[in-house]
């Protein structure tokens, strides 16, 4: 039997481990370091140095391995993704089997948590249709948690719910309705825009949680130029780049 260890690792920072998730990492036999191709190589990097800075001893042995990517041809988002995760399990196949054949403990770095707006979970689960396989799920700090603490504000007002949603399906759909606070994940960049700016407060955060984290709050008419330049330039020095944002309505 393989059991397969999915460690939320947060946001970027090595800081961010949890004791359970250092302790998953050194009882592994081996260690799963997907790399995303040209532009990403700093996230191969962040992986390295997490295990660096948690393995004891040099700990176990860390195989890195390429991962498709998305084909643009297929028109339906849902189908391209559902095609990607499939060549991708193929890909965790591949690599699980080379290093620990049908029976060992692997760990795979999750950023954030396994759960939130990640799809770890899902490409794991058609693992498990091919290859005899317990999943174990660590826990780990979100960057909509990193998000809150950097701006020292709370997530949610007094007694009031919490949506979190993706750029997308702001985009498509807008505001959603009887929503105070909305977390948005995922986003391609600027979909805020789709929204009266003189109505929110955005709280908007770039590799939260990291050394290069960059800020920036304020009312949405007044800041969002502000954060589509930042992180545009951002996005070009890093070749990538992970940003969240909290929107609340404005009270009069």
């Amino acid at each position: 039997m393989i059991e397969l260890l999915l460690v939320g690792v947060g946001a970027g920072n090595p800081k961010h481990l949890t004791l359970e998730a250092i302790e998953a990492l050194n009882s592994a036999d081996v260690i799963l370091i997907p790399r995303k191709g040209p532009g990403k190589d700093d996230l191969a990097g962040l992986r390295r140095a997490i295990c660096r800075d948690a393995l004891h001893n040099g700990g176990p042995h860390q195989h890195e391995f390429d991962l498709p990517v998305r084909d643009p041809k297929t028109p339906d988002y849902i189908q391209r993704v559902n095609n990607w995760h499939d060549a991708i399990s193929a890909a965790w196949i591949d690599a699980i089997t080379s290093q620990v054949g049908n029976s060992g403990r692997v760990a795979f770095l999750v950023w954030g948590d396994p759960s939130l707006y990640d799809s770890t979970l899902r490409i794991a689960e058609r693992v498990q249709t091919k290859l005899p396989l317990s999943l174990t799920v660590i826990p780990g700090i979100t960057s909509v948690q990193a998000l809150t603490a950097g701006h020292a504000i709370p997530l949610n007002t007094l007694g009031a719910p919490v949506t979190i949603t993706t750029g997308r399906q702001l985009r498509e759909h807008g505001w959603p309705d009887n929503t105070e606070t909305l977390v948005v994940m995922l986003d391609a960049g600027g979909a805020f825009e789709s929204l009266p700016p003189e109505d929110f407060d955005i709280w908007w955060s770039a590799f939260a949680g990291m050394p290069e984290e960059v800020r920036i709050a304020g009312p949405l008419i007044s800041v969002a130029n502000d954060i589509l330049e930042t992180r545009s330039k951002a996005r070009a020095d890093h070749g990538w780049i992970m940003d969240v944002y909290l929107l609340r309505r404005r009270t009069a």
